[in-house]
């Protein structure tokens, strides 16, 4: 009895298995922590190279030649329209697909003569036209402010319509909005200038991915 509890003892001192066991399984839930850990910073990587390409760029309508509207006037000439049919979408699609861009926002810009030569109706009018219940000549404009307001509309409407008669610029959402005579081109306040100054009349088209609004307090 005793030689037999002897040589158990001696087996059980040499059964190194549980041990190697619970070595290897130790190695491997740490060899699975290091993978998920590669796999989630390969995943944060992928999502940081997509929304992190830099600033998209700024496309600009230049008020000038076949593009130009007329002089306080919001309606957008023929070439124009088919401009943007052929030119502006198809850059509009591609740089919001490559910075992953969900509201495009179309920004219209005078120059700094005087434009209040009628009362303003925007403040009656602008949604029926924003709702296509109403065309843009029908709106008047009391300022600069108006006509850049408007001019932008314009642009907003031709782009809504290719959307929803031609299904391009899928998942898209349109803003219009006016800068009036404030801003020049390389994006610096403008002096007082009353004269006329084609190089500050424009629309510029922007991307961006809106965040959801928060209250500072």
């Amino acid at each position: 009895m005793g030689s037999r509890s002897r040589h158990t003892e001696s087996f059980e001192e040499l059964n190194i298995w549980p041990a190697f066991t619970d070595l290897m399984s130790n190695a491997f839930m740490i060899l699975i922590m290091l993978l998920s850990l590669a796999l989630v910073k390969s995943l944060i990587s992928s999502a940081s190279d997509k929304t992190s390409k830099g600033v998209p760029p700024i496309l600009v309508i230049e008020d000038k030649g076949a593009y130009r509207f007329a002089s306080g006037s919001a309606e957008i000439p023929k070439p124009m329209s088919t401009y943007i049919g052929k030119k502006i979408v198809p850059e509009i699609e591609r740089k919001t697909k490559e910075y992953q861009i969900n509201v495009v926002e179309v920004i219209g810009h005078t120059d700094g003569q005087a434009n209040g030569t009628v009362t303003s109706n925007l403040d009656i009018n602008l949604e029926k036209v924003a709702g296509a219940k109403m065309p843009v000549r029908n709106l008047q404009s009391g300022s600069n402010a108006d006509l850049g307001l408007m001019r932008s509309l314009a642009v907003v409407r031709v782009l809504r319509d290719i959307q929803i008669k031609n299904g391009r610029l899928k998942g898209l959402k349109f803003r219009a909005y006016s800068a009036a005579q404030l801003i020049l081109p390389n994006g610096d306040f403008a002096p007082t200038n009353r004269n006329p100054d084609a190089t500050r009349r424009r629309i510029e088209i922007r991307f961006t991915r809106p965040g959801k609004p928060i209250k500072v307090s």
